[in-house]
């Protein structure tokens, strides 16, 4: 059992914060070594009530508040108050009610990240219902599998075509009852079929939900297997969002004539998403939602909505740094960014510096040297965000600590953070100014973060779920019964209870010598690069460490334009000498990180890209290695030849 541990008071540098303070993680040691740390709660636990009630309390609270704005297909942004908001999901909800839905019927959402998904979770939480999320780009295979196991009555597509495909598999579905589509206006005429419906009606559902009631059962990739349905109950969102709107209070609380408001554009269909849209409406920030990862779609859309915050991963950022760098060398202006990059970055690591005590902040060369860059090139990328971000937060994997030191030091401060869907997204975020660039930040307060003997992190707190969702055992199998999930992540705990992620546990690959090799920290430096898309570490039960390369299409573009190069096919550039000496020297590089034993030997070079359309990328953009290591067995084999 695990004694209760004392809480901190504030820090002296937020006695002027808006909110409660800077609370620092108590932590224990074992053997001279940090095993466990833990935060406090921010926000009291919610004893009553769901999710449900959140538009309804907007609406009686600031009615005239713009809570969502929403994109029309000819690309406006419609401003949507917390009345009409509250309006629409009473309508959708009485809609679902004369359908014949019944409260604790599973519904399934298939689509990309739009505003009718937030609008049907609301409406089928005030309905009594539960949501299951599909991705938009799953194949038929794994869509059938999640609407059999958790067996939904109701799926909602976002396109005919994804209603289509599933349709000759319906003899397998002998639980779902309707399909809806939205493109086809099926949501608009659901809230007209309940019109027939009292109010009291939606009102009795609302009143039949607790903390304690499931909310969404989300599957899970399925890096390693088939997907497991976890099960999120309202109190789960709960103590995950609440928490986390006192601690990120610059996001979601913004200062004095600030109009905070947030993006969306990952997918809704996984938990971060869910997560920080559900942190919006219960904040009541403007919520917006970007349907389309291309660049030609997202920019526009970036600039007609102007968020202060964006919703990122890693891979993102590291694409708008390798953009803006490669637009600077193509305009001959490679050195001068080159130079400014490097500014902030010293400029990153001064604030991170003055802000943890360990050093005075920038100096005034340094302050002088910003303000010399900042309108050369800072504040173009921040233009190309929409021109007022300010905050970033990033999940899915670490982020690297130049990198967040960069966009530090060009504006945009980054809250990192590390989390599964078994803890209801985020369990570990960067404590506003207090960042340890490199780590995911402290426990979210209310958590507990223990590393056991073997590496592994140990999640112990109220947004841990309760159980995996298992229909042939009735419904919920505990997950945690000692209350502590195992993430199978490795990683470690600073002395100040700072959490870093080294890898997987069933990722660690051990040689044919012995050597333990976690191959998450090369992976992530190589795929930095901007010739690299993606990188996968091999060298299990091998006599040394390879890795295979796939190339990103725009960084090499650019570098055969720079180098008077004509295209050529995939499989002809991958032999290129001066390619691969391009990538000996990042490989030289990564290198730099681990020992000699785990350091990568040779390297192949791919004719194409993984995707998640190939099976090689979870929709989380997390490898399926099982699936590339068959693929490229051939390749890897070379890699080992003589």
């Amino acid at each position: 059992m695990t004694t209760p541990l004392p809480t901190f008071a504030p820090s002296a540098a937020f006695e002027d914060a808006p909110v409660r303070g800077l609370v620092e993680p108590e932590t224990r040691r074992l053997d001279g070594v940090v095993r466990e740390a833990y935060v406090p709660p921010f926000a009291p636990p919610v004893r009553h009530g769901s999710l449900a009630e959140l538009p309804f309390e907007n609406a009686a609270a600031v009615p005239d508040k713009v809570v969502l704005s929403r994109r029309m297909p000819d690309g406006r942004w419609v401003d949507v108050t917390a009345a009409e908001f509250a309006a629409q999901v009473l309508a959708v909800a009485k809609g679902m009610i004369a359908e014949g839905l019944m409260p604790g019927d599973r519904i399934a959402v298939m689509a990309r990240t739009t505003y009718e998904w937030t609008l049907l979770d609301f409406a089928a939480w005030a309905a009594g219902l539960v949501t299951v999320p599909i991705y938009p780009t799953s194949s038929v295979f794994q869509a059938r599998w999640i609407l059999q196991d958790s067996g939904a009555v109701l799926l909602i597509t976002e396109t005919a075509a994804q209603a289509a495909a599933l349709g000759p598999e319906r003899d397998r579905m002998p639980d779902l009852r309707h399909i809806w589509v939205m493109e086809k206006g099926h949501v608009e005429q659901l809230a007209e079929v309940g019109t027939s419906i009292a109010e009291q009606e939606v009102d009795v559902r609302r009143g039949m939900l607790g903390p304690t009631m499931l909310a969404t059962l989300i599957y899970t990739s399925g890096t390693t297997g088939r997907p497991k349905g976890c099960a999120l109950t309202h109190g789960n969102f709960f103590a995950e969002v609440d928490n986390a709107i006192e601690l990120l209070y610059p996001v979601f609380k913004g200062r004095s004539g600030e109009d905070p408001a947030i993006l969306l554009f990952l997918p809704m269909s996984h938990v971060f998403g869910r997560m920080v849209a559900v942190c919006c409406v219960r904040a009541r920030v403007r919520l917006g939602h970007a349907p389309s990862l291309k660049s030609e779609d997202l920019l526009p859309d970036l600039a007609a909505f102007r968020p202060t915050c964006l919703l990122t991963i890693p891979y993102m950022l590291e694409k708008v740094f390798n953009s803006a760098r490669a637009k600077a060398e193509a305009g001959g202006r490679l050195s001068s960014f080159d130079r400014a990059a490097s500014v902030a970055v010293r400029y990153g690591e001064a604030l991170e510096a003055r802000q943890t005590g360990t050093g005075q902040g920038p100096s005034r060369s340094l302050k002088t040297a910003r303000a010399f860059y900042d309108p050369l090139v800072y504040r173009r990328i921040r233009a190309a965000m929409g021109g007022r971000v300010k905050f970033a937060i990033c999940g899915g994997s670490p982020l690297g600590r130049r990198l967040a030191a960069f966009y530090a030091g060009a504006g945009i401060d980054i809250f990192e953070g590390y989390g599964l869907t078994e803890t209801t997204a985020a369990a570990t975020v960067t404590p506003p100014l207090k960042p340890r660039l490199g780590t995911v930040g402290w426990p979210l307060p209310g958590t507990r973060v223990r590393i056991a003997a073997d590496g592994e992190v140990l999640i112990s707190g109220e947004q841990v779920l309760h159980g995996y969702w298992d229909p042939q055992a009735g419904g919920v199998v505990p997950a945690a019964p000692d209350g502590w999930f195992p993430t199978g992540d490795i990683g470690h705990l600073d002395d100040e209870g700072y959490l870093t992620i080294t890898g997987r546990k069933k990722e660690l690959l051990i040689t044919a010598g012995g050597k333990s090799v976690a191959p998450a920290p090369l992976e992530n430096w190589l795929r930095s690069h901007p010739l690299i898309s993606q990188c996968l570490v091999v060298g299990d039960q091998r006599p040394y460490v390879t890795a295979l390369i796939t190339l990103d299409p725009e960084g090499i573009t650019h570098w055969r334009r720079m180098n008077g190069k004509h295209p050529v096919p995939p499989e002809l550039l991958v032999d290129d000498e001066e390619l691969r000496a391009v990538l000996q020297r990042a490989i030289e590089e990564a290198n730099k990180l681990v020992s000699r034993p785990e350091s990568i030997r040779r390297f192949a070079v791919l004719p194409c890209d993984f995707t998640e359309e190939a099976g090689h990328l979870t929709p989380s953009m997390k490898l399926r290695r099982g699936a590339i290591m068959r693929d490229f067995a051939r390749e890897v084999e070379r890699l080992y030849e003589k």
